[in-house]
């Protein structure tokens, strides 16, 4: 039978998908509207199924606060050009609007939930039959707290969300302090936050990149008192492309060396324990104060710390929590 404009108007209208994917099912199920859109949805699971293997590394990230409950949300695909696409977006915004309503607690219930008679993975493989690519639910956080607010960066592929301990913070205080999270990436409110792994690393990082320093000052000393350029000295490629230049002779360059590795092995082996600790510990507070939100520098004024710009505002207001996702690469 004949397919009419008004039955493929009114399938689209169903599925969102092509004019002529909607034209194919009604001809496929002589304009059985129903059957065409099991059809359609069926198209939606075999794509899905092609592109299992595919990177959907594109997408859309949306934030969103009601009260003491803010969540983010990352829907994937395969291509900018599906991630802009009203539809996709649109599908974005739904399930946001549905954890938030529904105070979703994880990934795995929203993915589990049913919104408007469907469940939420079935609205996802029907906007991979419309778009062609591989859709997937890829993250999703959420806070609670007394207070919470949000930002979505420009374009859609970073956003924030934060709490504070206490209610009713002033709207733009906390949009500042989400863009600052959106901004500087911070790894914890504060220092207590940092785990005791991340702690012992970077101490011990400190430590070595302290002691490499000061091997590396004495060697420098020796060099100038023994009527040498250090820069000359620097690697054993520059000490062979100098002496190629003409800038160092043979006899430079064994001098040299002979004076670094003495020098070297004498420091490393008479290195002060105590101020290697303290200028460790210097650079673990160093940081601390930029990974650590309540420490960080504001953006917005770089004489206050988030911690003192949040009591300027409120006494006793400090940030306590906050989640961030972003699709590019930092």
């Amino acid at each position: 039978m004949a397919v009419t404009m008004a039955e493929i108007t009114k399938l689209r209208n169903l599925t969102s998908a092509g004019l002529m994917d909607c034209k194919k099912a009604l001809a496929e199920t002589n304009g059985d509207i129903d059957a065409a859109v099991e059809i359609l949805r069926q198209k939606g699971k075999a794509v899905a199924a092609k592109r299992e293997d595919r990177q959907a590394s594109e997408g859309c990230v949306l934030a969103k606060n009601d009260g003491n409950f803010a969540a983010v949300v990352a829907l994937c695909c395969e291509t900018d050009f599906v991630a802009k696409n009203a539809g996709f977006v649109a599908l974005t915004q739904k399930l946001l609007d549905f954890a938030v309503a529904n105070r979703i607690k994880s990934l795995d219930e929203l993915k589990n939930a049913t919104i408007d008679g469907q469940v939420v993975a079935d609205l996802i493989t029907d906007e991979s039959g419309k778009t062609g690519e591989k859709i997937e639910l890829s993250r999703y956080e959420y806070i609670e707290a007394p207070s919470t607010t949000f930002y979505v960066h420009f374009g859609n592929k970073l956003a924030t969300i934060v709490g504070f301990n206490q209610p009713d913070v002033d709207y733009q205080v906390g949009r500042e302090v989400a863009m600052q999270v959106a901004s500087m990436n911070p790894i914890a409110v504060a220092r207590e936050n940092v785990t005791e792994d991340v702690i012992n690393s970077e101490y011990n990082v400190a430590v070595e990149k302290t002691k490499e320093e000061q091997v590396r000052k004495a060697v420098e000393a020796a060099l100038k008192k023994a009527g040498l350029n250090p820069n000359h000295f620097d690697s054993e490629d520059h000490i062979e492309s100098n002496m190629a230049k003409g800038w160092i002779t043979a006899d430079d360059a064994a001098k040299g060396r002979q004076i670094m590795a003495e020098t070297a092995a004498q420091k490393a082996a008479n290195l002060p324990e105590q101020m290697i600790k303290n200028i460790a510990q210097g650079r673990l507070n160093k940081f601390f104060k930029e990974n650590c939100l309540m420490e960080q520098q504001f953006i917005s004024d770089g004489e206050l710390t988030i911690g003192q710009y949040l009591e300027k505002n409120s006494k006793g207001l400090v940030a306590v929590d906050f989640k961030r996702i972003n699709l590019n690469q930092d």
